[in-house]
């Protein structure tokens, strides 16, 4: 195993080097690097929070969280999440990785942006959501040191991250905006694509073809 100067270690086995092939080989240097930050930023929370988890597990997670937004997926009719957690099980499933920890990655991929469920679920689910919200959202921010922070930023530069991943994210979900009812995605796009008309709950019950 690999480690960096805030103690996280990164899993040096067959598993890990080929999600870290296959990742940087079909995304782009944006997702690359963002992706590594989730797992050690990730890391990191499950320490602050005392929580035992497999690193290989919370790598392959973090690795594949974002694989959804990539071209081949933008007519596939799914959510992102679910394209990226697919891809994982097979990536997994191919390498005859235990069912457990299969299905243990793919919910931590599909729940990575509906706030408020991780947490309360596998560590290595609530890890990969809050590497995320801490990357994207900066929750958690002054959870981390400083000194902490400036180092996997150092090796996983974020240049004009914040118009840059938003940009990735309008560019993954714009063919299919259907998907995004209901969750932070609609945000996205009611703020980058005009005409973009976001699904209504209220108006999707009293318009469902119930009379009362």
């Amino acid at each position: 195993m690999t480690q960096d100067k805030t103690g996280v270690r990164v899993p040096d086995t067959k598993l890990a080097r080929e999600a870290t092939e296959l990742v940087r080989e079909s995304t782009s240097e944006l997702i690359y690097h963002h992706s590594r930050r989730v797992y050690f930023f990730g890391s990191l929370q499950g320490r602050n929070r005392d929580l035992s988890f497999d690193p290989e597990l919370l790598y392959i997670g973090a690795m594949f969280h974002d694989l959804g937004l990539n071209e081949q997926f933008h007519t596939s009719g799914r959510r992102f999440e679910v394209d990226g957690a697919d891809e994982a099980r097979r990536f997994l499933q191919a390498r005859g990785v235990p069912e457990d920890s299969v299905r243990r990655v793919w919910t931590a991929i599909a729940l990575h942006t509906t706030p408020g469920i991780p947490e309360f679920m596998e560590p290595e689910v609530a890890l990969v959501t809050a590497g995320v919200e801490y990357d994207v959202l900066g929750i958690g921010y002054a959870d981390i040191a400083a000194a902490e922070r400036e180092e996997i930023v150092a090796l996983h530069p974020r240049p004009d991250f914040k118009k840059r991943i938003l940009g990735a994210f309008t560019d993954g979900v714009r063919h299919k905006p259907e998907t995004t009812f209901g969750n932070v995605k609609a945000d996205v796009l009611q703020h980058y694509v005009p005409g973009f008309q976001r699904g209504d709950f209220v108006r999707t019950i009293l318009d469902s073809p119930w009379a009362e």
